[in-house]
């Protein structure tokens, strides 16, 4: 049986803060226009599975606070133990699916009657479609820090979204799913989600992502030229820490900032500056657990930042604690 809780842990420093971003994402609804070529082209219980994902290092999972277990994650051919209480296996689309799908996620937990596990994550730019508990959702991105409660045993199936996509498969337009979720409403629906679901408590992880491409195939669904770049443009701004301004985005994409700006609005939701910020608070929880982490100063400087105090301050209002903090806890103090 699948259980699980929502929660609130924002300060009134987390919400103003978040208030703030939605005020930057939130737009009028413009009459659509036409594709364009563009030159690199090449809030529910269940909003807790919105991005358990990301990329195979799952920089968006946070370090757990001092008591609770860590997610254990794997790929196919190293995957986490079956003992590990919180389980992640992920494993790429086909070919035929990578226009629309960036990766699959499997969570499993298996708390018992132990106590309940509270993760927060900073959750990655696109969609993901959820397919667990007799249901299939689409969910978006959450503008703030995602923090949910897992009690009990249970297991899901994700489906990391390429941008664009999740209009493509649900109909629904990237602003309206921020923050929220949708139920994936398509013919075939029902029998798909009973067929993935026996498929993962059965432990044939690869079956349940053959049958959702035989599902997704017939479809015929494809992308835009505006979503491919926005998907580009993603994955380059994930990878290269020295694009810090939007301006630099922009170049890379070979427009103007007000178009990139309506470009990834259109394609995410989101701005080209939540982005970069997104990315740039990732990468820090990532460095600050690491073996090797720098001083504070020196990894303010190495993302971007003005000065450590910037840092700070924007580190403090998303995830809740200052980086001192967070460092802390992800050691196992106070």
């Amino acid at each position: 049986m699948v259980i699980v809780k929502s929660v609130s842990v924002m300060s009134s420093t987390l919400r103003s803060a978040e208030t703030e971003i939605l005020d930057e994402c939130d737009i009028p609804p413009r009459s659509p226009r036409a594709a364009m070529p563009h030159p690199i082209l090449g809030t529910m219980a269940d909003d807790y599975w919105r991005s358990r994902a990301g990329a195979p290092r799952s920089r968006g999972v946070l370090a757990p606070r001092p008591g609770d277990p860590p997610l254990t994650a794997g790929v196919p051919g190293d995957e986490p133990p079956d003992g590990a209480p919180l389980r992640m296996t992920r494993l790429a689309p086909s070919p035929r699916a990578a226009e629309l799908v960036r990766h699959y996620w499997i969570p499993r937990w298996n708390l018992g009657e132990g106590p309940s596990v509270t993760q927060r994550v900073l959750e990655y730019p696109t969609a993901n479609l959820v397919i667990g508990d007799g249901r299939a959702d689409v969910h978006g991105t959450a503008i703030g820090l995602g923090s949910r409660t897992l009690t009990g045993d249970g297991e899901a199936f994700g489906v990391l979204l390429q941008p664009g996509a999740a209009r493509a498969i649900a109909g629904i337009a990237a602003r309206r799913l921020v923050g929220s979720s949708a139920a994936l409403d398509r013919a075939g629906v029902a029998p798909l989600v009973a067929e993935v679901e026996a498929r993962v408590a059965d432990g044939d992880d690869a079956g349940a992502v053959h049958a959702f491409e035989s599902w997704l195939a017939p479809l015929g669904i494809e992308v835009n030229d505006d979503a491919r770049l926005v998907r580009d443009l993603v994955a380059r701004a994930e990878e290269d820490r020295r694009l810090v301004r939007v301006d630099q985005l922009a170049a890379i994409a070979g427009v103007g900032v007000r178009q990139l700006e309506r470009l990834v609005r259109e394609q995410l939701g989101l701005t080209p500056k939540w982005l970069i910020r997104r990315y740039r608070l990732q990468e820090a929880a990532t460095r600050l657990t690491a073996a090797d982490r720098p001083a504070l100063a020196d990894l303010a400087a190495e993302l971007g930042y003005a000065d450590q105090a910037h840092f700070t301050r924007e580190f403090s209002a998303v995830v809740g604690v200052p980086p001192g903090r967070y460092l802390r806890e992800a050691e196992g103090g106070a």
